[in-house]
């Protein structure tokens, strides 16, 4: 996966986060059409847990990550023996075109340097009767209560950040204008979206994120544009005031494509 710079790393914290993230959660839209004897390109696999659930419905996987290091960490967290492993970028896949009947990536369009490029390359490598499925989140959509000062902030840094970095924050709704001017066809647009709202839930988000302002790529990042690090230990206390808080809620609104190539 090219990118000028990845928001997030791969610190603990996020990789902390990313492995609550299942096939069932974050690919549901793409299930119904999975068939035991596929081959399936998983892009950007991080650690594993959605890959690790779509090999269990196809007959193969190859699991991608940006580097070695990245990859190993995949590797780690996918013991299936029916899923390889790959450094690549969505930029300018090393497979054959046509190699896989389901071409898949989560999270990761909102980060790449060209969008269509990225997938213009994963429509070449998809057979023609395959799937393209793609799924990014809308930051502008997202929804919290309370909305307090800091986690405001944390919005507005996180998208000013990531918009620094090459990247799109508000992927999700323009899916559907990138596979068209990829060339893609039959394009089915969908939305989903999590929700944590439980006590487990918001533990697991308010918790992650509290770690990521402080010390993953996230906080390096806010530093060198300036942010004091009182301000980022301000936006990490409002995430676990917010985890704590019985009322706390937050939705993310995902966009989603299926196409054909």
């Amino acid at each position: 996966m090219s990118t000028s710079r990845y928001m997030h790393g791969h610190h603990d914290s996020v990789l902390r986060a990313h492995g609550w993230r299942t096939a069932e959660n974050s690919a549901g839209y793409l299930l119904p059409h999975l068939r035991p004897d596929m081959a399936l390109l998983d892009i950007g696999a991080g650690p594993g847990t959605i890959t690790q659930d779509l090999a269990s419905r196809v007959g193969r996987v190859v699991a991608t990550e940006i580097d070695e290091e990245t990859l190993a960490k995949t590797r780690a967290g996918v013991p299936a023996p029916n899923v390889t492993f790959a450094v690549a970028d969505v930029h300018d896949l090393e497979f054959p075109d046509g190699m896989f009947e389901v071409v898949h990536a989560h999270q990761v369009i909102q980060h790449v340097a060209d969008p269509v490029g990225a997938l213009s390359e994963m429509r070449r490598v998809c057979r023609p009767e395959g799937f393209i499925a793609v799924r990014d989140v809308d930051y502008s959509a997202i929804s919290v209560h309370p909305w307090t000062p800091p986690l405001v902030e944390w919005l507005e840094l996180y998208r000013t950040l990531a918009r620094a970095d090459g990247g799109e924050p508000d992927a999700g709704p323009r899916l559907l204008e990138w596979a068209h001017a990829a060339g893609c066809r039959a394009v089915t647009p969908s939305a989903s979206v999590w929700c944590f709202a439980t006590p487990e839930d918001r533990s697991y988000w308010g918790g992650t994120w509290a770690d990521r302002v402080l010390h993953s790529r996230f906080a390096e990042r806010a530093r060198a544009h300036g942010v004091k690090q009182a301000d980022l230990a301000a936006i990490a206390d409002a995430w676990l005031d917010w985890a704590a808080n019985p009322d706390g809620w937050i939705t993310l609104t995902h966009g989603e494509i299926l196409a054909r190539p």
